[in-house]
């Protein structure tokens, strides 16, 4: 029978073995594939599937001009810093599952050979170790494990609420900008027809010189403003496409921008604010972390308990059973500086929070504030443009009979041309600032007035 003890013990291990996992290396992927043009028909499939409170699910086809909603939708399923956070999410998922699992016992054998004596036995001994204090923190470290898991959870959830509202206001961008550069390619082609007319006439002696020159210095002031407008469409579109997760020579359009809605008052925005951001919620999740630390810390200032038990064979064939109990004895150190440290830790938890809440209010309170100034200039200036537009219409035609100079009525022309352009700004920066008070408020405009 002894003989077989071996052969069996071996055969334990090799059971135990069986359930072990095995390494599978996972080399990176080509470059080629990483910065390829991702799958259109799957992005397409899963923006039709996506689950988000803030989302419409839609099919998305980039042959189409794009709203604002298919723009967030595309940002939160392509974007690859968001790719790389959901893969956080795994890691905590597995801390949190290796928080539930109870150590493994701990096992040790010896073996002692007879040289010489007048025993004629080999002696052995085996020893088998229980961490009892695992069976003490096992409920703090689980309420830890599944506090960490929420916040990252609720980080990546607004992280991509983030992503999708930039990825909004720089899609409002390039919409905006792609107005004001049509704006400055009429300027410039106007003042350049204005040029090349005041020349002919210059040199018919019909205009002194002064004016040729004056009409060239308007001509470079188009051009400069040309120049602007196209590199910063140029900018905003690549800004676009790295929000969003597309290639830099991949040319998307976008659809017209609806009518921003009126926020309520920063009070109102503030206590949504509270309820409905991710990050705050995150904060709160992390601050549960800290709380579920401290109790642990606090836990293992008493004593450490091991439970081992142990047999042994001398080699006159004695054989000896009995339990061994280890522990700490809590005289000086008594985790004083484990307690202190997630104590400290905690009340920066709480700071940061208070934090966070007080710069939520102040930034609401400032976006608010600068969007009634956004408004109030812009219903000025829609109030300008009518009358301004009647004279340009009118200066036109008086140049087309010959009544007036081709000069004075490029001049209302172009006086138009800015209001638009000024107009074109400032519905801009309405836009941001309201999908920006979204941001803000952690919720889209359309449950404000809930």
């Amino acid at each position: 029978m002894r003989r077989h003890l071996p052969w069996c013990a071996v055969g334990l291990i090799a059971v135990l073995l069986t359930g072990c996992t095995a390494y599978r290396p996972a080399p990176l992927a080509p470059e080629e594939a990483v910065l390829a043009v991702p799958d259109l028909a799957i992005l397409s499939a899963d923006a039709a599937k996506i689950d988000r409170p803030y989302l419409t699910p839609q099919p998305v086809d980039l042959s189409q001009p794009l709203t604002l909603n298919a723009v967030a939708v595309i940002a939160v399923l392509a974007n690859p810093d968001l790719k790389a956070l959901r893969t956080r999410t795994g890691v905590t998922d597995a801390q949190a599952f290796a928080a539930r699992l109870l150590p493994d016992p701990t096992g040790q054998i010896g073996f002692d050979k007879l040289l010489s004596g007048p025993d004629s036995l080999s002696g052995f001994a085996g020893q088998l170790g229980f961490d009892l204090n695992a069976l003490r923190t096992r409920r703090v470290n689980r309420e830890a494990g599944d506090a960490s898991k929420q916040q990252v959870r609720l980080d990546l959830a607004w992280a991509e609420w983030q992503v999708s509202r930039n990825a909004q206001i720089q899609a409002v961008r390039v919409v905006s900008l792609t107005r004001q550069l049509e704006i400055a390619r009429t300027s410039a082609a106007s003042a350049q027809d204005l040029l090349a007319r005041v020349q002919k006439a210059s040199g018919r002696g019909d205009l002194a010189g002064t004016d040729t020159d004056i009409r060239r210095l308007a001509v470079l002031d188009a051009s400069a403003r040309l120049r602007t407008a196209e590199r910063d469409l140029s900018a905003a579109q690549q800004d676009l496409n790295r929000l969003i997760g597309l290639p830099p020579e991949l040319t998307i359009r976008l659809a017209t921008l609806p009518l921003s809605l009126v926020p309520p008052d920063a009070a109102t925005l503030t206590a949504q604010a509270i309820d409905r951001r991710l990050d705050l919620a995150a904060l709160r999740a992390g601050y549960g972390v800290g709380e579920a630390n401290l109790h642990k810390a606090v836990l293992d200032q008493f004593p450490n308990l091991s439970l081992t038990l142990a047999s042994a064979r001398d080699t006159a064939g004695n054989l000896t059973m009995g339990p061994q109990i280890g522990f700490a004895l809590p005289l000086w150190n008594r985790n004083r500086g484990g307690i202190a440290v997630a104590s400290a830790t905690r009340e920066q938890l709480r700071a940061e929070y208070d934090a966070r809440l007080f710069q939520t209010r102040a930034e609401i309170a400032a976006g608010v504030a600068g969007l009634d100034v956004l408004r109030r200039q812009m219903t000025e200036l829609v109030a300008q443009i009518p009358a301004i537009e009647i004279f340009a219409g009118t200066t036109a035609r008086a140049a087309r009979r010959g009544d007036l100079s081709f000069a004075v009525a490029e001049t209302a022309a172009q006086s138009l041309r800015d209001r638009q352009s000024g107009l074109a700004v400032l519905e801009q920066q309405i836009t941001e600032q309201t999908i920006a008070l979204e941001l803000l408020a952690g919720g889209p405009s359309e449950g404000w007035t809930r």
